[in-house]
């Protein structure tokens, strides 16, 4: 069982037909596409995504607003949507739902805020919530969460205090950050900074206790044409 997640940028446009071939070279049975928009290069990517057998698909993307950013969870298996109400009240940017595969599981499809936005941390802290009061089986969050861990998760200073406890909040409730868990120390960076050139690692994966004897890899690829600023996260479940 392949998980992809990736921030497509801007909903794909023209990168559309390279991003839609490199997610044929990912293989995923499970797509999680940050940026996804109510447009034809994002819509395009989710004829794409269904041609190579993820035919079930949920998306946050809203007609009305077709320029916004949003969500898309294509899925080989059926999905069922979760309602949670200790979710983000941002519900363009949050989308749980339960993947019917022969061994379910559920996952939380997530784009944090910026800092700027104002609505970080109250996004952050419900995203915690919902991690530290699960009850209901195996389940992994993925997406751009605009946060990593002071030191290890960036190349120059940028994460604050905040940012790395809400991660040490989610590893007590035994939530995993799958990339640490499977590499340890190593580094890696999903985005640079247009001016700084400068890395950080905002995208992950974390994986409940539940799920975690599943999991066998996590990585980083940024893709042969590299045709989004971001890097996309693969992880495999056994």
């Amino acid at each position: 069982m392949r998980i992809v997640g990736w921030n497509i940028r801007a909903g794909g446009g023209y990168r559309g037909l390279a991003l839609g071939a490199q997610l044929r070279r990912f293989r995923p049975d499970v797509a999680v596409l940050c940026e996804f928009r109510a447009t034809p290069p994002s819509a395009a990517l989710a004829l794409t995504l269904a041609e190579l057998g993820l035919g079930h698909q949920i998306t946050t993307a809203d007609p009305r607003a077709p320029g916004v950013n949003r969500l898309l969870v294509a899925s080989r298996f059926p999905l069922a949507r979760i309602e949670e109400h200790r979710a983000p009240a941002e519900p363009g940017r949050w989308l749980l739902a339960r993947v019917e595969a022969k061994h379910p599981f559920a996952l939380g499809a997530m784009h944090v805020p910026n800092r700027v936005t104002g609505r970080k941390w109250p996004f952050l802290d419900s995203v915690l919530s919902v991690a530290e009061s699960w009850r209901d089986g195996p389940a992994v969050f993925v997406g751009d969460t605009n946060s990593g861990r002071p030191g290890i998760d960036e190349e120059s200073p940028a994460f604050n205090r905040r940012e790395g406890a809400w991660i040490d909040g989610l590893e007590r409730a035994g939530w995993r950050d799958a990339f640490r868990h499977v590499r340890g120390s190593a580094r890696a960076y999903t985005w640079y900074s247009p001016n700084g050139g400068n890395g950080f690692r905002i995208d992950q994966a974390f994986v409940n206790p539940d799920l975690l004897p599943r999991l066998t890899r996590a990585s980083h690829a940024w893709g042969r044409e590299r045709p989004s600023d971001h890097a996309a996260l693969v992880i495999d479940l056994a």
